[in-house]
């Protein structure tokens, strides 16, 4: 008997506003464990660099695999951050649609009809994109198309590849001169300290030199004139 009535009965509004809400804070409270969790994978990424860095400079003999293995980590930290963007990305959109849906919710409440909201279908269609979400997401459609809020999604989606973007050696380098700012350089070997030069005593043996000449030159003059008296 209740099955009959509900076939016939107008559907409930504020069990589809309930049932909305509570799979948008759902996701909303899995996107923020995402964002810890990228966080925290962004720092043990970073430690490997700087690992693999020091590695390069204690060991020349594996000196080139460490380099390899620094640069395959600013990679990955390269998918990590994008990977991260895209999260607060969907956050802020699947926070959007919580305010727009409580919005139409009221509107109905008050004026007792409601208008199918372009800007849902929008963040909608983003969202069910994202691989993680596109399950919980299509759940969420449905439950606002059943209650008038959006209207039928017929737009085939695919789930999209964000990691299938190439990353350029120039976005690599800026990774790592991020990173490996602080990284003291090896010190260089100490160049000789030049010998002082002999010039300054050469010059003084020098004017030694000419001045015994000139006491000699002196002496000489002397006896000449003594001979000569």
């Amino acid at each position: 008997m209740e099955t009959f009535r509900n076939l016939f009965s107008k559907p409930d509004p504020q069990a589809h506003f309930r049932k909305c809400n509570a799979l948008i804070r759902s996701n909303l409270r899995k996107l923020d464990r995402d964002i810890a969790v990228n966080k925290q994978n962004e720092i043990k990424i970073k430690n490997l660099i700087v690992q693999a860095d020091k590695r390069a400079q204690r060991d020349p003999a594996r000196a080139k695999q460490a380099q390899k293995e620094v640069r395959d980590f600013a990679h990955e930290m390269i998918r990590q951050r994008r990977a991260s963007a895209r999260t607060i990305t969907s956050k802020a959109q699947l926070s959007s649609v919580q305010m727009q849906v409580n919005e139409a919710f009221a509107v109905r409440k008050i004026e007792g009809s409601i208008r199918a909201s372009v800007g849902i279908m929008k963040d909608l269609n983003s969202l069910i994109r994202l691989p993680a979400m596109a399950q919980t997401m299509q759940e969420l459609s449905m439950e606002l198309m059943k209650a008038g809020i959006i209207e039928e999604m017929v737009e085939d989606i695919l789930p999209e590849d964000g990691d299938a973007l190439i990353e350029d050696e120039g976005e690599v380098d800026k990774v790592l001169g991020e990173i490996l700012k602080d990284r003291k350089e090896p010190s260089l070997p100490i160049a000789p300290v030049p010998e002082p030069q002999k010039q300054d005593v050469e010059e003084e043996e020098e004017e030694e030199e000419e001045e015994d000449a000139e006491a000699m030159m002196n002496q000489m003059r002397n006896r000449l004139d003594a001979l000569r008296s």
